[in-house]
This record gives C-alpha cells, sequence and structure tokens, in this order.
C-alpha cells in the first residue's frame, strides 16, 4: 500500500485520493505554479534565494570554472592524492563543507560571511520553491534518506531523515525548541562541556532563532491533530504549552514535510544558506557524495585535514571525482552518516558510531468524525505536552517523554496503518481524513551504532521503552477525551475502541492493556524516529567522545563535526535549534583557525620576498 499510494497518473492524481477525502498536493500551491508558469520571472523567482550559488558538476569545465570563479573559488587539474588513482579537478577553497542541513548550513553561512570560500557538498538535489510538487510520493523518494525506506536492521525502528539541500531543516515540522535547561546541565555537569551554560551558547542560541525568525505565537485555526492534544489535555488538566516555530504564526501549511511552497519556514536554504549566497563567497554543488576526508601526515601529533574527495554522475565525465582542497574540513552528514564517512575516512576512534540515540516515537490515533477539519491541513505541530520520567518523576535531568503531533499523508498513514484484512484496512484508510494522531516521543538512554557500511542497530532501555507505554496510556485519554468516537495504536493486533459505546471499567482496560504492550521489536507496536544524535559525540577524552569541545575530531587536525552527532547524549525535544546552536560556535572555532592559517600564509609569504 505505501508504494500505491504513492503512486499517481499522468495528471499527477491517484484514484484513491477521493475516497480518502484527500486533495492531493496543496491547492494553493498549485495555483500558483500555474501562475508563474504563465509569467516570466527571474531566476530568484524561479530558483529561489540559493539560485547565485549553486553550481552543477555536470556542467562543461569552462562552465564549472566560470560558476565558481564568480564566487571566488578556483578550479583546477591535479595529480591524485592517495588513494586515488587518477588525475582529477581540484575546487580549492578556505573551508568545504559536507552537508547542508541545521549544522551545514548554519557553518557555511557564518565562514561566507566572515569573508572567506566556502563550498558546500550536499548528495541530495535541491528543490526550489517553483519546483516542489508536494506530491507525497516523489518528495519522499527525492527529499529523504533512502527514499523514505530506512529501518533500523531488525526493523525496531523506522527511519525519517531528510536528504535534499537544506537537510532535514527543509522538510521537517518546523518546531524550534531551545536546548532545555536540564539538558545543559547534564552536558555541563556530567560530560564536562563548559559550552553549555555560558555565555557564547546563549549568545549562539539567540543568534540562531533570530535567524530563523522562532516565535510561539499560534494564529488561526489549529490543525485536527493538534487541536485535539490542546482540547484533551485541557480536559484531563495536563500541562500543554505551544511550541516555538521558525515560521510566521499563521503559517498553516500541513505540506511543509515536502518542502515549504512559500519560503515562510525559515529552514537553511532560507537563512544561512541564503546569506552564503548573498555574501558572493560561496557555492553548493548538489548531487554530490563525499568519498572521503583527505588528509596526510605532516610529523605532527595528528594528520591534517587537507578537504575532501567526492563523486557525482554525469557532465564532462560520465562518473566523476573530484576534490575539494580546503584549509578546514567540515562535515555535517548527520548522525546516520558522519559516522560512515569518518571511518571510510580512516579515523579509527571508537565513539566513531556509537552512542546513536533515535527519540523513539510510539503513536496513537482517533478517529474524530464531522470535526469539519481535515487531518492533513493546518501546521503541522504548535502544541505540545511533556510526560514526566516513569522511574522518577524528580530526577535530575528528566529522561521523561513530551506529546506532539506528525504529519501523515495517505502513503505515511498506511504504513503506519496495522493490518489484519483487507476490509478492516480499506476502513481504516477511507478514515484517514478524520484521523488524528498524536504521538509520544521518549528521551532515550538506550542507545546503538551506525557500523562503516551505514547499518543501523538500536536498543531501547527498559525506561525508554516503559516511558513509551506511559505516554501511549496518556494519548489515548487525550484522545477520548477531546470526543474521539474511536481510538486504537498501532499495535500489529490493530486493537481499537469505540469509546461512545464502551463503558468507563472497558475503557480502563483497553488503556491498560495498550500501555501494557511490548515495543520497539518491529512485530508489535510500531516504533517511528525523526531525530538521529549522538553518533559521533563530544566530549572531554578521546576514550569517551569522538570530538572534542570545539567540535574538532581527536584524530584529524582541521577535521571538525557541526551536526546532531555530537551531542553527548539524546536531547528530549526536537534538535533543530540546538544542531544550530552548537554549529554556531563551532563555526567560531573555525573562523579563529582560519584567521591563524590565513596570518601564517601571509608571514611565509613576506619573509620569502
Amino acid at each position: 500500500m505505501f508504494e500505491f499510494e504513492f503512486q499517481v497518473d499522468e495528471k499527477g492524481e491517484n484514484p484513491t485520493w477521493k475516497a480518502l477525502g484527500y486533495c492531493g498536493p496543496d491547492p494553493e500551491h498549485i495555483k500558483k505554479k500555474q501562475q508563474q508558469q504563465q509569467q516570466q520571472g527571474s531566476d530568484a523567482d524561479r530558483l529561489g534565494p540559493l539560485h547565485s550559488s549553486l553550481v552543477y558538476m555536470h556542467n562543461s569545465k569552462d562552465a564549472l570554472s566560470s560558476a565558481l570563479s564568480r564566487a571566488g573559488i578556483s578550479l583546477a587539474t591535479r595529480p591524485p592524492p592517495p588513494p586515488l588513482q587518477k588525475p582529477l579537478l581540484s575546487i580549492q577553497c578556505d573551508a568545504v563543507v559536507v552537508g547542508s542541513g541545521s549544522g551545514g548550513g548554519v557553518v557555511a553561512g557564518v565562514l561566507a560571511q566572515a569573508g572567506y570560500k566556502v563550498v558546500v557538498l550536499e548528495k541530495g538535489d535541491y528543490r526550489a520553491r517553483a519546483n516542489l510538487t508536494l506530491l507525497e510520493g516523489q518528495t519522499i523518494r527525492s527529499m529523504y534518506e533512502g527514499g523514505g525506506l530506512l529501518a533500523t536492521d531488525d526493523t525496531g525502528v523506522v527511519i525519517l531523515a531528510g536528504s535534499t539541500v537544506g537537510g532535514g531543516s527543509s522538510v521537517n515540522w518546523s518546531a524550534s525548541l531551545r536546548t532545555p535547561d536540564h539538558v545543559v546541565s547534564e552536558w555541563r555537569d556530567e560530560h564536562g562541556l563548559e559550552l553549555f551554560g555560558s555565555d557564547a551558547y546563549e549568545a549562539a542560541s539567540d543568534a540562531v532563532c533570530a535567524r530563523m525568525g522562532v516565535q510561539a505565537e499560534v494564529g488561526g485555526d489549529e490543525s485536527l491533530s493538534n487541536s485535539v492534544l490542546r482540547r484533551g489535555c485541557s480536559e484531563l488538566g495536563y500541562p500543554v504549552e505551544n511550541i516555538p516555530r521558525n515560521s510566521a504564526p499563521d503559517h498553516r501549511c500541513g505540506w511543509c514535510c515536502f518542502g515549504c511552497r512559500d519560503g515562510r519556514k525559515k529552514g537553511t536554504c532560507e537563512t544561512w544558506l541564503a546569506d552564503m549566497a548573498e555574501s558572493g563567497n560561496g557555492v553548493v554543488l548538489p548531487g554530490c557524495r563525499a568519498v572521503r576526508v583527505l588528509h596526510e601526515d605532516r610529523g605532527r601529533r595528528r594528520s591534517v585535514a587537507t578537504g575532501v574527495a567526492f563523486e557525482y554522475d554525469g557532465g564532462w565525465s560520465e562518473k566523476g571525482t573530484c576534490v575539494v582542497e580546503a584549509r578546514v574540513t567540515v562535515v555535517a552528514c548527520g548522525a546516520l552518516n558522519t559516522p560512515v564517512l569518518l571511518r571510510r575516512s580512516g579515523l579509527r576512534n571508537a565513539n566513531i558510531g556509537r552512542n546513536l540515540h533515535l527519540h523513539p516515537v510510539a503513536m496513537a490515533w482517533g478517529h474524530f468524525p464531522g470535526s469539519g477539519k481535515k487531518s492533513y491541513e493546518g501546521g503541522i505541530m504548535t502544541a505540545m505536552s511533556p510526560v514526566p520520567s516513569s522511574s522518577n518523576p524528580r530526577e535530575k535531568y528528566k529522561y521523561g517523554a513530551i506529546i506532539q503531533t506528525p504529519s501523515l499523508h495517505p502513503g505515511m498513514f498506511s504504513v503506519v496503518t496495522p493490518w489484519t484484512s483487507g476490509a478492516d484496512y480499506k476502513g481504516r484508510m477511507a478514515r484517514f481524513a478524520e484521523t488524528a494522531h498524536v504521538f509520544t516521543l521518549a528521551r532515550d538512554r538506550g542507545s546503538g551504532t551506525v557500523d562503516p557500511r551505514g547499518h543501523i542497530s538500536y536498543r531501547m532501555e527498559g525506561s525508554d521503552e516503559e516511558n513509551l507505554r506511559r505516554g501511549t496510556e496518556r494519548t489515548l485519554r487525550i484522545l477520548a477525551a477531546a470526543g474521539a468516537a474511536e481510538v486504537g495504536t498501532h499495535h500489529r493486533s490493530g486493537d481499537r475502541l469505540d469509546v461512545k459505546a464502551a463503558s468507563s471499567h472497558e475503557f480502563e482496560r483497553f488503556v491498560r492493556e495498550a500501555g501494557g504492550r511490548e515495543m520497539g521489536n518491529g512485530l508489535s507496536t510500531l516504533v517511528c524516529s525523526a531525530h538521529q544524535m549522538g553518533s559521533c559525540r563530544m566530549g572531554v577524552d578521546p576514550k569517551t567522545s569522538a570530538v572534542d569541545p570545539n567540535g574538532e575530531t581527536w584524530e584529524v587536525e582541521g577535521l571538525y563535526v557541526a551536526d546532531a552527532s555530537v551531542f553527548p547524549t539524546a536531547l528530549g525535544v526536537n534538535p533543530m535549534v540546538t544542531v544550530q546552536a552548537i554549529a554556531y560556535c563551532t563555526a567560531q572555532s573555525v573562523l579563529e583557525v582560519l584567521r591563524r592559517k590565513i596570518k601564517r600564509r601571509r608571514r611565509r609569504r613576506r619573509s620569502s620576498v
């Protein structure tokens, strides 16, 4: 059903949509695209704020050289560095950044604005506003890791991760929560990282929130799921609060998981990468896959990073390999890909690929016939409610959970819907537009690994599973209190309860049974993840961490990591602001390194004259 719901005909439609109550892509976006096609717009209108910085490797060598030179970046042919064998194109710059999401985008923007020449490598493609289809199937295949079909090795956790220019910031759900105080305290006190709790980190958080326009106001009617969450919490006396978002109060786009149609969600393509483009000091190379970080032994304690070798398809070479030679290299491929690249580059630190956290999520649903709202319309996330830790509600560092709402269009709805029979499945799908989903997200103590081939293993701890169970009980109560006619979970049994017909005793028994079931083995209750972190964690000792407090790897000088993989533990909330704040601080460290290197180079030139 996953593939079937993704299929569209020559008109861009699916025959099931009418029965599901689904309109397909956002009608406002389609109307605007049609109007734009009838008008002659500028490159900025068609391609968005990055149009001047995009460089495609499939162009001719002369065209590449011309495009790079406009940013002050040179192109040459070089002898092959080990272990490569053939002569290749070499791009020379001050800094190369691998990845364009919340980490890489911030670093690129900060460095370029400071006057340094930056090359951003991104394996995903660029989707300008005018080129977005907002079709679920096409988008998930082209803008998500693994085409949306990614899971742990045992299929215990289904994983969503962005893979496009802008990374997760281009397809996420706008939630912009600062690093919680108890997490800041834990990272400072338990992991010895003085950055957290410092004035510099607070200033970095302020800077990234200001650049993204983060605000907490919710304007207009909320989506079905968010209004249900807020109403149910109010009825039960549970705490509920607004989620700060990097979009305007009236931005209610339920299709933002497929890219933001108007750029009002301030991902890196609309902010930090746009700053880089405006500065004229950097370029983005879409469709380029980093193969290896290049580093050489210069007789020092550590080898020294010299750049990145990358591959691309097409152009003047059918399968090209190039290098970017740079004074500083920043890897920001995300917690699933950064450890793979570092291992492939010869780094051996035992913590690379370990300590992976996934923020496991368990969902519950409620059917709300006649609500007057469609499940896929409106802001994806505007409300949240905390769930205290099961083990110790007063524990110092709070490993509990939060309750939020997801984005589910027909294809992903079909994935999470349990199958018990054809008739049952058809009935559930037919109620798609009237079904609200609420989920529990646990701050996990459990962890996993990413091996050198990219295989993902993961195990929750008992307390994580218990927090999800407690959250599942609470979400079912919230849905019922908000007026659901029927509620259920995604357990393989397809359990569901007619709330209107059930007695209070029957309801309590259903909730207890649903909350007592096993989770996370891939065969009982579906567990999902949209946040991956910690696989190259930051610390003060190479025996327990992969990078130092500045984000620099312990093994290679001039090689930095700037993404969610550096988190010392799971965060417990949506990670975008924390990723950007840490990357902003890492960028300041990189700036100092670049200043010193350029000063040394100038001194050498003067002494040789």
